[in-house]
Parts: C-alpha cells; sequence; structure tokens
C-alpha cells in the first residue's frame, strides 16, 4: 500500500468515527447542561467548595467565578513545583526555578501546556498527577463551561434555563459556574478519560508509579527512563485538547503512542468534543441545523488544512528534502507522512500541543500551514469550549458584515447585533494578534533573546529563525502548546512573556465572550423576517469561512512572509 492511500484511509477511518460518535456525544452534553438535577457526587464537590449551584449569575458574577478559580490553579501549581524536591515521589528532581514554575502553572491552567522542561527530568509523580494532570481536566472544563455561558446567552430568554433552579431564570442570567465546571469533569472528562485509558493501556501505553531505570541500548551503553501514569494523563491531555506530554518525545514517544492503532485514537480524542459541542450548541438553542452550519465551518477548514497538509508533505520540497531524506525527517517511522500529517493539523486547529513529530522538521510551507492554523484562532474546531466561542464570535462578526451589505440590523439567532456586540467581538479578535506580533517584535530586537535561536547558521536560519520565535508566540497566546524546535525557551526572558501571552490569550477573550453572552442573555427574541440571514443555510457557512480566512491573511500575512514563505521560496 503507498503511503498516499494510507494516509487517505486513515482520514476516512477518522472521519467516520467522529461522524459516529457526533450525534450521541453532542446530545448527551446537551441533557448534562440543561439538567436541573445534580449527582450525589457532584453534591458532595459543592459542599466541600461551598458553592450553590442552583445560584444564576450574571456574567460579572460568572466572569469574577472563572478568574478566582484560575488564579487559585496557578498559585497551587507554581506552589507544587517549588515544593517539589521536599516531596515523596519526587524521583530526586529539584524544585523548579521560579520563572520556569510560572511559566508551567500558567500554561496548564491556561489550557496551553506549553512546556520548556523535558517530562521526564523535570517532573515527579506528585506533580504531574496531582498538579498537571488535575488542570488538564478542570481547565477543560472551565472552557466548556464559557462556552456553555455564550450558547446560554443566544437562548434565554427563550426555553432553555427557564426549568432552572425550579423557574427563577431571570434576563441576563448564564447560569452557574460551579456546576456548568463540576458537571463538566464529572459527567463528560472523566468517564471518556477513563475508557480511553483501558484502550492505551491495552494497546501498550504504561501506567504506574515506578522510579528511574537503567536500560540497555542495541548498540551498547544505556540511558535512562523513568516510568509514570502516562496513559491516564495522555488521554485527557487530547480530550482536554491540552497537550503537554509526560516525556519531552510527547506522543511520538511509544510509552505515550505505541502504535498506528493508539495515533489514531488519540486524534480522534483531540477532535471528538470539539466537533460534538455544535450538536450541543444547536441543541440547547432549539436549532440543530445552526450547529451543523457551524459544524460544516470548522469541517471545511479542517479538511481543507488536512488535505493541504498532506500533499505539501508528500511532495517534500524545500530543505529537508536535500538536507534529510526528505519529509520523513522528524517522523517517526511508526506513523509515516500521512499520519504525521493528520496528527500535526489536528493539533495546531485546536489548543492541544501534542506532538506525534518534529513541527520544526516539517517543510516551510508545511510549518506555515501548522502556523495559520493556529493564527486562525483554534476555532476549526478548535480547543474543548474555546472552539466553539470562538467561532460563535466570528458567525457575529459575518452577520454584521452581511447586514453592512444589505443595509439592515444584523440578528443571529434571534438577536440583533449592535453596537455593543460588535465591539465585543471586535476586541475578542484583536488580542490574540496584539500579543502574538507585539511579543514576537521585542523579542526581534533584544539580543539576549535572539540568542536563544540555537541554530541561526542552518539553511534558510534568518527566515527559519524568525518562524521559531513568531510559532512560540502564536502557541502561546493561543493556547495551543506545540513547539519549533530550535528555540531555547527555558529563559527567564520567554518563561516570562510566554508565560504572560498564555494566561491573557486565554482569559481577556473570556471576559468579551462572557460580556458578549450577558448582552444577549438581556435581550428579548426578535421574530424573523423575509429579510432575515438565513444563519442554518451554506451560503451562510460559506460567508464565515470567508470571513476568518480574509481576517487572519489581513493580519497575519507580513508576519508569515517574513518567516515560512520566505523560507519556502527560498
Amino acid at each position: 500500500m503507498s503511503p498516499v492511500l494510507a494516509g487517505v484511509l486513515q482520514l476516512t477511518a477518522l472521519v467516520a468515527a467522529l461522524a459516529l460518535a457526533y450525534r450521541p456525544l453532542g446530545d448527551y452534553m446537551a441533557a448534562v447542561y440543561s439538567s436541573p438535577k445534580h449527582l450525589r457526587a457532584e453534591k458532595v464537590i459543592y459542599r466541600c467548595i461551598g458553592a450553590n449551584p442552583d445560584a444564576q449569575m450574571r456574567w460579572p458574577a460568572y466572569l469574577r467565578s472563572v478568574l478566582a478559580f484560575s488564579a487559585m490553579g496557578v498559585l497551587f501549581l507554581y506552589l507544587l513545583q517549588r515544593l517539589q524536591g521536599g516531596m515523596p515521589l519526587s524521583l530526586g528532581f529539584a524544585s523548579i526555578s521560579p520563572d520556569q514554575a510560572f511559566n508551567t502553572a500558567a500554561s496548564f491552567v491556561a489550557n496551553t501546556n506549553w512546556q520548556s522542561y523535558s517530562g521526564e527530568q523535570a517532573m515527579g509523580h506528585v506533580v504531574q498527577t496531582a498538579g498537571l494532570a488535575v488542570q488538564n481536566f478542570v481547565s477543560a472544563a472551565t472552557g466548556m463551561a464559557v462556552a456553555i455561558a455564550l450558547v446560554r446567552g443566544f437562548a434565554l430568554p427563550r426555553a432553555l434555563g427557564s426549568a432552572r433552579a425550579g423557574g427563577t431564570t431571570r434576563t441576563g442570567d448564564l447560569g452557574n459556574f460551579w456546576a456548568d465546571l463540576v458537571r463538566g469533569t464529572v459527567r463528560v472528562l472523566v468517564p471518556i478519560a477513563v475508557i480511553g485509558a483501558v484502550v492505551l493501556v491495552a494497546c501498550g501505553a504504561i501506567q504506574n508509579f515506578s522510579g528511574i531505570h537503567e536500560v540497555g541500548q542495541f548498540m551498547g551503553g544505556s540511558q535512562q527512563t523513568n516510568g509514570g501514569a502516562v496513559a491516564s494523563q495522555e488521554v485527557i491531555k487530547e480530550l482536554g485538547t491540552n497537550g503537554g506530554g509526560y516525556f519531552n518525545a510527547n506522543s511520538a514517544h511509544p510509552f505515550e503512542n505505541p502504535d498506528a492503532f493508539t495515533n489514531l485514537f488519540e486524534i480522534f480524542l483531540i477532535l471528538v468534543i470539539p466537533f460534538a459541542l455544535t450538536r450541543t450548541f444547536g441543541k440547547l438553542v432549539g436549532n440543530v441545523k445552526q450547529g451543523y452550519a457551524i459544524l460544516a465551518t470548522m469541517g471545511v477548514i479542517w479538511l481543507g488544512f488536512t488535505a493541504l497538509m498532506m500533499w505539501t508533505e508528500f511532495a517534500h520540497g524545500g530543505p529537508a528534502l536535500q538536507a534529510a531524506g526528505a519529509a520523513m525527517e522528524g517522523k517517526e517511522t511508526r506513523f509515516g507522512v500521512g499520519a504525521s500529517s493528520i496528527f500535526s493539523v489536528a493539533t495546531t486547529l485546536t489548543s492541544t500541543g501534542a506532538v506525534d513529530s518534529f513541527h520544526s522538521s516539517f517543510t516551510a510551507f508545511g510549518g506555515g500551514i501548522q502556523m495559520l492554523g493556529m493564527m486562525l484562532g483554534e476555532i476549526a474546531p478548535g480547543g474543548v469550549g474555546s472552539g466553539l466561542y470562538g467561532m460563535l464570535v466570528m458567525a457575529v462578526l459575518a452577520v454584521f458584515i452581511a447586514g453592512l451589505m444589505v443595509g439592515r440590523t444584523p440578528e443571529y439567532l434571534g438577536k440583533k447585533i449592535g453596537t455593543r456586540e460588535i465591539k465585543l467581538a471586535a476586541c475578542f479578535i484583536l488580542i490574540t494578534p496584539t500579543l502574538v506580533l507585539g511579543f514576537t517584535a521585542a523579542s526581534m530586537t533584544l539580543p539576549d533573546a535572539l540568542g536563544s535561536m540555537l541554530n541561526t547558521k542552518a539553511l534558510g536560519a534568518g527566515s527559519h529563525g524568525f518562524s521559531e520565535v513568531l510559532y512560540a508566540f502564536t502557541s502561546g497566546a493561543n493556547n495551543n502548546g506545540s513547539a519549533f524546535g530550535g528555540l531555547n525557551a527555558n529563559t527567564p526572558w520567554y518563561n516570562t512573556t510566554i508565560g504572560l501571552a498564555m494566561l491573557l490569550g486565554r482569559f481577556l477573550p473570556m471576559v468579551f465572550v462572557l460580556a458578549l453572552a450577558g448582552s444577549l442573555a438581556e435581550q428579548q427574541p426578535v421574530p424573523a423576517t423575509a429579510g432575515t440571514l438565513r444563519t442554518e443555510k451554506p451560503l451562510f457557512a460559506g460567508l464565515l469561512v470567508g470571513t476568518i480566512l480574509i481576517i487572519t491573511g489581513l493580519t497575519y500575512f507580513p508576519a508569515l512572509a517574513l518567516g515560512p514563505l520566505a523560507e519556502g521560496l527560498s
């Protein structure tokens, strides 16, 4: 079987698996977030944290809860790393330095999982399980909660929510963050993660608390390797679109990703919740066709990027062809070019950051596709929760543009898109490019930051070195977490600035999303008329795709021209 055919068949199997899971998972999540009942385990958690799950919140209260919970997460994870040296099961590793501890805490709480360290050489079992793995769950659940709050903003004050809390929902209420957080974790993420971890263990991923072992090598000598609760952390890092690996090689390591089946299974885990949330959205707003329109937009972009990446890598043009054996350089022989391309697009079009190949070794245009995928805003299908609310903000903007063209007040899902709503959407869209381009420009002017480029004398070093820095801040600000090799990011400058980019890139957009949700929830629905734009039709999906690509292109094209485009054309 040719490598191209193998890649196409794997992509076909992946699409089929996602299609089978789409409706049941989407419907289940809609039931989870709209149910008035609480499980016994959830009631115990509410009592422990002192929360009233039936108390409805307007957007400022919802936002305060999100920020307070996340701030406590950063503080706890920071202290856990700083105290690692005196903890049991630390494997003899020292405490993490202040700047790296801040960077890692910000990274995992922001659902980014950027790692400026080698996991197997820095983090003990307690930090990995009680710190990093826990944040993999709750950071994903936080993103889902914010997405559901925005969906409620479109749905309220219609039937959704009027049955919540005994019919006491007021205009402008968005639900309860603590209830949404706990339900997303207990009812959605944990059950799927348990099943997924069993699958990975059955296929060869490790799950233990063993220490460091000396392992002999075929060519003589030995190397050290350590065990860990790898399968359980691997499954939630993919399912929650987190991405931080137990080992430095991430999902290219056989302990995390043993074979071709687990590789495809992990890609499925990355994509299944973000795609299924479009079904949840359609169910909650009372029109599943609206969910299909958002799904179609995400699907067209994802399939287009995947096809383009596979074509680029199989063509293997550029320096990799001459330097190191074509496009297989930097890729796992267990997976090949096709599966590596599918994984690469899945991880950069979501906020996952997991890798099963060396992104810096992709062709120049392949690296550009990876960066462009993140620059879209992680919305196709995007991160767990963040992909849906990012796409809905873009839909608001697309409706506004359509309204300008026909000269009428734009509406989306029965809510008018006025001055306040479009200002909030514009602020949401401008935050990430400001962080990415601002920090990249600052790094290119500082000698110490430039000194972190380790391959400045390589072929195409000027453009490739710029791409390394651009990729780092694109990944951080978009909460992706993957990286180009060749950049030493474990420095005070990069640890601090990328940490700030991750926190600001995660939580500032949430401010505007929740403000938008509150503004929409306060409106009474307006009836559709003959002039209302039919947002469930293919025409709107096409308009939305065009809006996304044009806005991203106008924002980032100059930076891409200096980096991957210049390298690919050199």
